[in-house]
């Protein structure tokens, strides 16, 4: 519950009794690998932080499935569509690794926003950080090579290559293995 504690005081700090508010309508549960959070035409209604282990992001392809977004110890998740028009959601999302997660109903997170003006805040400054994370991902990948992409990845989460399928990641920056392969024998 630390960490947990730890990041919702880094999106905006909490009077103690909002935080206890905040934490008390969340419940800590142990999910396997290959667990699907959010299944794509579905609505999802819950709002999930990563204490341990990864998620990723993923639309079906004609072919394949395209991963767009990771989520590591730390991240919260959930489905943007469903979150924020209360509609089923265009994604899956699926544990990578056997997780532990802090969950909260969105109805009960929605109750708490219209009763708590720091509350409601701490959503505004979440929904705003996760807004500038998705510009940033958007223009690097309209900008940037797979190689930098790929570089920057590293160098911000070194253990995320790790910890992660090469096709996931491959498809995350838009190139086949066989071209991620080639970008990571360039770097050595």
């Amino acid at each position: 519950m630390n960490a947990l504690i730890d990041k919702i005081d880094s999106i905006y700090p909490l009077p103690k009794d909002s935080l206890r508010l905040l934490t008390e309508g969340m419940c800590k549960v142990e999910l396997p690998k290959n667990k699907i959070l959010f299944e794509a035409g579905q609505t999802g209604r819950t709002v999930y932080f990563i204490e341990r282990g990864i998620a990723r992001a993923y639309l079906d392809g004609k072919d394949n499935q395209i991963t767009f977004w990771f989520g590591l110890e730390g991240d919260f998740v959930f489905s943007y569509n469903s979150y924020i028009n209360g509609l089923p959601g265009y994604e899956s999302i699926e544990l990578l690794e056997n997780s532990v997660l802090y969950e909260i109903k969105d109805d009960k997170l929605q109750q708490l926003f219209k009763e708590n003006i720091d509350l409601a805040n701490w959503g505004r400054k979440l929904a705003e950080r996760e807004l500038m994370k998705l510009e940033e991902r958007h223009i690097a990948r309209l900008f940037k090579s797979a190689s930098e992409c790929y570089r920057e990845l590293l160098s911000s989460s070194p253990a995320l290559i790790q910890r992660i399928q090469l096709g996931y990641i491959a498809s995350y920056l838009g190139v086949t293995q066989v071209t991620l392969s080639r970008i990571r024998a360039e770097m050595k």
